[in-house]
């Protein structure tokens, strides 16, 4: 795909048009010639389902809209999908069982006799050591500007990056009334790596068409910013969006829409054997309508005059009990994984201090998930059972918090990753210094509570710097974006904060001040047992070790950890049964009904994943038996 030539059709389509209705601007979808008219392409693989959606642009009445997936075998193109472009958005969607993801695909897109997109369907790196995230959020305009920023830095460092995924975290599209023409805009922008490698996109508040989303379980917004609870614009305009950003990602847990037809998405997908649990962090957060109803903004708290725990009322809800259930679930489950990550579109702790100037100071802002407190708590607690990391878009700021439940930096790390482009600063500026940050860190960093009372330690912040606001500063105005690096050998993450403009393939590319930031995958989970089980001593594994330990009780895993040692003490939170599941590669150990030693349990238990000794020749056991009968 020849996208210089893209790009000059486009802009000549654009400045023709502008010319001949003699208008001020030009149109917002540029007419393409038939032979452009599939924009670009999105998908993932997984669990042997390839899904692969294609964009196209308006297609004149009287067109067929029959879309065509071809892949390239030995001998040739072969058609393994037809499916219609939907009227409203242009998105065909392609659903491809029995999909050998041991090897590179080529494939092309058709529409018409002329039109046509290529790309490759990348093989899955169940092999690769390491696998890379490049992740993206706030595709906003610089203030003042007309036009959006150019992202040919990001693409370029895409290529260089050769990520096995790539995340867009929410804000892909800023502009309420027309999502379509802003859509097709940022395929222009990102098309030619989007149809090589495996993407996840999650639409946020402005990309369906409003300034804030509290989902409240899919009811009806009569409010543009969204503070009485609910979607906005019509269900029609919704599903156009979710269905243009979302359809390609893995069939859902759970896919019972919501009221009003409101879809549902939360899934999960595996790549190299990193499993990312796809959520929602918007669909079922409940609206804070009437709890600040003083407040032009009522979402957020500017006063010191209130009451932390007052916020967190009875029945306001955050992720949502179906989605808990699937989260459960999910982290319950190592089949196909070493490591696992959550992707959605906000950190669950309330972020930055100041709002658009340093002179704004917000306690507390409903419209981030670290409200309500009680759902977070039960979001980050089942996260941390699967010891994952979080990557999420940031609240216009890059930060890495660890959350704390019972006490501090006894859960997951998050990774608030930056904007492309940032229309409004914000910066994290707590009045008091931090506790327990390490020699050397500056006073914002280390432990704080919330504007709600939720434990957070601040490991690294990318703060717009003091310098002009010029909107071209984009370094100045804290913008770039991220890369996670998961070593399955290690069992480390890597947090990666880059601004705009660096090149990582440089060799003096400097990211953010307090990156790279490295943790082992077990810091996302340091509760504090209060007994301990047998001691495990593993023997004969080949590959990562999860060591499973489930609450007999309640039927709830507990935690699964990757163990690196040769002995491992499972930790527990209360006396009574437990089963221990260890798994190594495709072995697995079942030990139920284990007691702690405390309470009469085994002090040992031996997991042995040696093979068998080879068995004797039938030859070999005769002469044995033959010199056992001569004695």
């Amino acid at each position: 795909m020849n996208w210089k030539a893209i790009g000059a059709s486009v802009f000549s389509a654009l400045s023709l048009a502008h010319e001949a209705h003699g208008a001020s601007e030009p149109p917002l979808i540029p007419e393409v010639k038939a032979d452009r008219r599939i924009c670009f392409t999105m998908y993932t693989v997984s669990r042997g389902v390839l899904k692969l959606t294609a964009q196209l642009y308006p297609i004149p009445s009287g067109i067929g809209r029959d879309v065509f997936l071809d892949v390239r075998r030995k001998d040739g193109w072969k058609t393994i999908g037809r499916e219609q472009a939907d009227g409203r958005g242009w998105v065909a969607t392609f659903r491809v069982g029995d999909w050998d993801a041991s090897s590179d695909v080529s494939y092309r897109v058709r529409h018409g006799n002329v039109a046509e997109h290529a790309g490759v369907v990348r093989k899955d790196p169940a092999g690769k050591g390491t696998i890379v995230v490049a992740a993206f959020c706030g595709n906003f305009m610089a203030p003042g500007a007309e036009v959006a920023l150019p992202k040919t830095d990001l693409v370029a460092n895409i290529k260089k990056l050769k990520p096995d995924l790539l995340f867009f975290a929410g804000r892909q599209v800023i502009e309420h009334d027309n999502h379509l023409a802003h859509w097709l805009k940022f395929g222009r922008e990102f098309g030619e790596v989007l149809c090589d490698y495996p993407s996840v996109c999650l639409p946020d508040a402005d990309d369906v068409g409003q300034d804030h989303l509290w989902s409240a379980g899919g009811k009806k917004a009569e409010k543009e910013s969204g503070e009485d609870g609910g979607y906005y614009r019509p269900a029609e305009y919704v599903a156009e969006v979710e269905r243009a950003q979302m359809a390609h990602l893995p069939d859902p847990h759970d896919g019972s829409p919501l009221a009003g037809g409101i879809g549902v998405h939360h899934t999960s997908l595996t790549v190299g054997r990193v499993s990312f649990a796809i959520i929602d962090g918007r669909k079922f957060k409940a609206a804070p309508t009437n709890r600040f109803s003083d407040n032009a903004a009522p979402w957020l708290v500017t006063t010191n005059a209130y009451d932390p725990s007052a916020l967190d009322t009875e029945g306001a809800d955050l992720l949502g009990e179906r989605q808990l259930k699937f989260l459960r679930a999910w982290a319950a489950d190592w089949g196909d994984c070493d490591m696992k990550a959550v992707l959605s579109q906000s950190v669950f702790c309330g972020g930055p201090h100041l709002y658009g100037s340093r002179e704004r100071r917000v306690r507390a802002d409903l419209d981030s998930n670290g409200w309500p407190k009680s759902g977070r708590e039960r979001a980050v607690d089942t996260i941390r059972r699967a010891s994952a990391v979080e990557i999420a878009a940031g609240d216009h700021l890059a930060y890495v918090v660890q959350h704390g439940i019972e006490d501090w930096g006894d859960a997951c790390y998050s990774f608030a990753i930056p904007p492309m482009a940032n229309r409004e600063l914000r910066w994290w500026a707590p009045e008091s210094p931090g506790k327990n940050r390490p020699q050397g860190a500056p006073e914002h960093m280390g432990d704080f509570l919330d504007g709600f009372g939720n434990r957070v330690t601040m490991v690294a912040v990318a703060n717009p710097s003091a310098e002009s606001h010029d909107p071209g500063v984009l370094t100045a105005r804290a913008a770039g974006f991220g890369v996670i690096r998961f070593n399955r050998q290690e069992g480390e993450i890597t947090f990666e904060c880059w601004p705009r403009n660096a090149d990582v393939g440089s060799r003096g590319a400097k990211q953010y001040p307090g990156w790279p930031i490295t943790i082992q995958q077990g810091d996302n989970n340091k509760r504090k047992p209060t007994a301990h089980l047998a001691e495990l001593t593993i023997k004969g594994a080949k590959g990562p070790v999860i060591v499973e330990v489930i609450d007999d009780a309640s039927g709830e895993t507990l935690y699964a950890r990757r163990v690196k040692s040769e002995t491992f003490k499972p930790g527990i939170f209360r006396d009574g049964p437990h089963t221990i599941n260890v798994t190594a590669g495709s072995q697995h150990k079942n030990f139920p009904g284990v007691l702690p030693a405390e309470s009469g349990g085994p002090m040992r238990l031996e997991v042995d994943f040696s093979p068998p000794p080879p068995p004797v020749p039938e030859k070999e056991k005769t002469s044995a038996k033959k010199r056992r009968s001569r004695r």
